[in-house]
């Protein structure tokens, strides 16, 4: 049981690290401020899950258990929401989306003025 919980653990922690390091590679290939985000949000956050997944099926006591699903949790919440909330003042800001043809916020921004 311990070989298989601990091969379980060194799947999900390189699974996660794969994705941690796409997330890099968004960051850096994509060509504006909004995929940029979009690479950070997505792929560093199924990378921690999957780390602090594996960290918590490892950890030695079930207070590391519980410590790793609250960081897990926590990063769950808070990374989508601080995300949309650079999107959002890079958009109020006058960042234009790379290619974008059609731009529904925009149109939805001024019929509010």
């Amino acid at each position: 049981m311990s070989v298989f919980i601990g091969l379980l653990s060194s799947f999900l922690m390189a699974l996660g690290l794969f994705f941690a390091f796409a997330s890099v590679v968004g960051l850096i290939r994509f060509p504006d401020v909004y995929t940029r985000v979009h690479a950070g949000t997505k792929a560093l956050s199924g990378g921690a899950m999957l780390i602090l997944i594996g960290v918590a099926v490892r950890a030695p006591s079930w207070q590391g258990t519980v410590k790793s699903v609250l960081i897990a949790l926590f990063f769950l919440a808070t990374n989508p929401l601080a995300s949309h909330a650079i999107s959002r003042a890079c958009y109020r800001h006058g960042i234009a989306p790379y290619g974008t043809v059609l731009d529904e916020y925009g149109e939805a921004m001024e019929d509010r003025t």
